[in-house]
């Protein structure tokens, strides 16, 4: 199977743009924050970890997986054989790509994080998931942060 010199830069092209698009998906960290978030007023509260669980957070689908990969599944399924041939191998490869690109962007998303459950000094208790940052473990003494928007992070 010989590709044609345009063929080959548009895989390229596809495969640069899928792996742009994975690298985007947004931190669930306690150590960072979007334009958006700096230089507003948090809350401020202390307290105790009293349960801490590995979690996982899931990642996003938001469907460019499954249109890149489509394409490029499309373009190089295209490239084999010659006319009705040609036409089946292009979707069967668009039904792969969009399937592989799905499960890639998927996959690409998914972080190892912590569920804390904490006892505030005020006696409330709070449960917060967040990506793993930082070593926490039972016991220690960590500083919660809520935002105007809801959103809280664990600090030590």
């Amino acid at each position: 199977m010989k590709l044609e010199l345009h063929t080959k830069l548009l895989l390229l092209f596809i495969l640069g743009t899928l792996l742009l698009t994975n690298g985007c998906t947004s931190s669930q960290s306690g150590r960072v924050y979007s334009q958006g978030q700096a230089q507003r007023s948090l809350s401020v509260y202390y307290g105790t970890i009293i349960e801490l669980s590995e979690v996982t957070i899931e990642g996003s689908n938001s469907g460019a997986g499954t249109v890149i990969g489509g394409v490029a599944g499309g373009v190089a399924g295209s490239t084999i054989g010659s006319g009705r041939g040609s036409t089946l191998a292009a979707v069967a490869g668009a039904l792969v790509g969009a399937a592989a690109g799905s499960v890639i962007e998927k996959q690409s998303g998914t972080k190892p994080a912590l569920e804390f459950t904490i006892e505030l000094d005020n006696g409330r208790l709070m449960a917060v998931v967040q990506e793993v940052d930082d070593h926490y473990r039972v016991g220690d003494r960590v500083r919660l942060l809520q935002s105007n928007d809801g959103t809280w992070r664990v600090r030590q």
